[in-house]
This record gives structure tokens, C-alpha cells and sequence, in this order.
């Protein structure tokens, strides 16, 4: 009933995920319509995300790209590459009132969470800093309640983000060495049961302290190797 008297022409992904990208091929074959996107970017890892399994093999009808203008009668959407949250998200601007389908990059209840290998915690605050320049009046986020105070929202983001990088310095100044150690004091007020998908996050911000010369790693950029702070 939701398209009643309308007609289905595009199909548009934000990325792979499992709870995102799998009905958009039945969706379209129903509607006769093409799915938009990016695809399935798993064969570029080892693994693919550690925290949620992304759709092995999806690939769309048509491939978008940054600045990618699409058209209907009444309706004008950009596409937005925003990687961060996975390397194949794509946020989608309509023009007509200045809003943002922002998929799993900006949700309205929390922070995304950043999974290596394919989440990557310098791409996601560079793109954070890309939408917000944009100056939308709407988020439009795929979890959680839309967003009108768009700025501010997106700089609690940032802001929350850089607290967990400062806790987990702190942590390496006191000596934790490891992921899971470092996990227990900056997350003991959180559901244990949420400590394996937090300690993937601490992960992703340790790699990107690594990437900055920050942080010393004395191995592989895993959850079991040794961190220290660079002198």
C-alpha cells in the first residue's frame, strides 16, 4: 500500500550488510525495477567484518559513484560515498528538501560500529566531516528516528568517538597492552555481552593510531597483539 499508484524504478543500497541488501534483488525483480549500489567488497580481505557478515557476492545492476546524480519525476538523489561503517557505504542526498538517506553511517540511537577489516575508523570520520559540510536539514538514518539537528548530532558523534580514542591512550599510558584488557576498564559500565563487538571498535581506533605513528603494534593489527604508545 506504501506505493500504491506509484511506480518502482530504482532499488538504491547503501551497502552490504545482512539486514540492508538482500531483499533489494527480490524487491526489484517484483517491481521491475534496478538495484543501485556497490558490491559485496569481502574478496578484497581475508574475512569480512568481524562484528556482521556481509552479503557474499551481492553485486547491483548499476554501479554508483561519488557524485552520481539519479532523477524521477518529482524526486533528485546523490550519491554520497561515505566508507567507514564498511568500504562500500553509500549515503544518498535528495535535493528537493535538503535531506540524507544516511544508512548505518549517521544512525539516530548510536554510534555505527566500526569493524576491521573492512570498517575503518579514519575513513569514518573523514566521511562524518564530508556530510557535515554538506549542511542537510534531514537525516534520514536506516536505524533509529530521523536527525533535524543535523551539526550538532554529527559533532556528538565525532566527540564520542574521540573519547574512546583518548580512554584507550590512557589505557596504554597505565600499561594495558592488550585489546581485551583495555576493553574491561573503558567499557565496565556495558553489558559484558557487548564487550566482543566493543573490543573489535577499540580495534579499529587502535589501527588508526597505528596508521598515524601514534601507536606501535608488535605484530599483525589483530585483537591479540601488543600495543604500545610510540615515544
Amino acid at each position: 500500500q506504501a506505493v500504491k499508484g506509484e511506480r518502482i524504478t530504482h532499488v538504491f543500497t547503501t551497502h552490504t550488510h545482512m539486514d540492508h541488501s538482500p531483499l533489494a534483488h527480490p524487491l526489484a525483480d517484483w517491481a521491475g525495477a534496478k538495484v543501485y549500489g556497490l558490491p559485496d567488497p569481502s574478496r578484497a580481505h581475508d574475512q569480512v567484518s568481524l562484528e556482521e557478515d556481509g552479503e557474499a557476492g551481492f553485486m547491483p545492476d548499476v554501479l554508483v559513484k561519488d557524485g552520481d546524480v539519479f532523477t524521477g519525476p518529482d524526486w533528485t538523489l546523490e550519491a554520497i560515498f561515505t566508507p567507514g561503517h564498511m568500504s562500500n557505504h553509500v549515503c544518498y542526498a535528495l535535493k528537493e528538501e535538503n535531506a540524507l538517506f544516511s544508512g548505518d553511517h549517521i544512525m539516530g540511537w548510536s554510534t555505527t560500529v566500526i569493524s576491521p577489516p573492512d570498517g575503518n575508523m579514519r575513513q569514518y570520520f573523514a566521511s562524518l566531516d564530508k556530510i557535515r559540510a554538506r549542511g542537510f536539514s534531514m537525516l534520514w538514518p536506516t536505524h533509529g528516528p530521523p536527525v533535524t539537528d543535523v551539526t550538532p548530532f554529527i559533532d556528538a558523534y565525532a566527540a564520542h568517538r574521540r573519547g574512546r580514542e583518548a580512554a584507550i591512550v590512557e589505557r596504554m599510558k597505565a600499561g594495558d597492552t592488550l585489546i581485551p584488557d583495555m576493553v574491561k576498564v573503558i567499557y565496565k559500565d556495558v553489558d559484558k555481552r557487548l564487550h566482543a563487538p566493543a573490543a573489535h571498535s577499540v580495534l579499529a581506533h587502535v589501527i588508526q593510531l597505528v596508521e598515524e605513528g601514534r601507536v606501535i603494534a608488535d605484530g599483525p593489527l589483530t585483537l591479540s597483539t601488543h600495543y604500545r604508545l610510540a615515544a
